[in-house]
């Protein structure tokens, strides 16, 4: 990982795409600050494309589609995408698989989530569950006393046992049954949406984020990023940004924001 200072400037002036995790990326303290809503406003107003790529549940997503200053965002670690058309008043919702699939999963999740509440000492459902479409996440730290690492690793060795992929954040173990995470659901928004092939977009996205389920768009994009705290897990991580913020959470994406308008603000004068 290089430090953001060194982030080419002749790079920076072609970056079209902003995507970003949000926890411990977007948030503070489990809080969205208003210089992360700002940073988010004024890239935006620049005419970049913002798309948060996410772990949190459908009904937040929702929310954040109509309401946030962003183009789209990808929820439940790669189960859909949502774009909201503001002069329709029309949600656009693209899930990796069908009701009757979901469905289906829902009832293998919930035996899952009997099984580790029973063996895992201390855990617990996480509380935005209820919005969730597609996966089960088990909270380790949002609502509750931090769990161990041994405990973490428990959870998601029975994710794996059931033949789920679990994907840990800075919060949650996040488990479903699907070949998808956030790589594969942003390549398909990517190509429906904005007619464009990641692969050969490289050079006009940058992409933000903090924990191990970052880890397919931290080995995808060239131009990747971590905010500081990503140093807690990089021991854990096979997969590292390109680049690292000099701050931590919300401060590491609005050093970057200001890196990028800065970079465009050079260009125009």
């Amino acid at each position: 990982m290089q430090p953001l200072s060194d982030f080419p400037k002749d790079t920076l002036k072609n970056i079209r795409f902003i995507l970003t995790d949000i926890d411990d990326t977007l948030t503070e303290n489990g809080r969205l600050p208003a210089k992360s809503y700002q940073a988010l406003e004024r890239l935006k107003q620049a005419g970049l494309k913002v798309i948060p790529i996410t772990g949190r549940p459908a009904g937040w997503c929702d929310q954040i589609a109509r309401m946030w200053p962003v183009d789209g965002v990808v929820g439940e670690n790669g189960a859909f995408y949502f774009i909201y058309n503001s002069t329709l008043r029309k949600m656009r919702q693209r899930y990796w698989k069908n009701e009757n699939e979901r469905a289906a999963d829902r009832k293998e999740l919930e035996q899952l989530r009997k099984i580790i509440l029973d063996e895992v000492e201390g855990s617990s459902v996480a509380s935005d569950q209820a919005f969730r479409e597609a996966d089960l996440a088990i909270d380790f730290c949002e609502d509750i006393p931090a769990l161990s690492q041994s405990a973490i690793d428990q959870i998601v060795n029975i994710f794996e046992q059931a033949g789920a992929i679990a994907k840990v954040s800075s919060i949650h173990v996040n488990g479903w049954f699907g070949n998808y995470d956030k790589l594969s659901m942003t390549r398909i928004l990517f190509a429906e949406c904005f007619q464009t092939d990641m692969d050969l977009a490289q050079d006009q996205i940058v992409f933000c984020g903090d924990s191990p389920n970052d880890e397919p768009m931290f080995g995808f994009f060239e131009n990747s990023v971590g905010v500081a705290n990503v140093l807690d897990f990089v021991d854990t991580m096979e997969q590292q940004p390109c680049w690292i913020t000099k701050n931590r959470t919300a401060s590491g994406f609005v050093e970057l924001s200001e890196v990028i308008l800065n970079a465009r603000s050079a260009t125009s004068i």
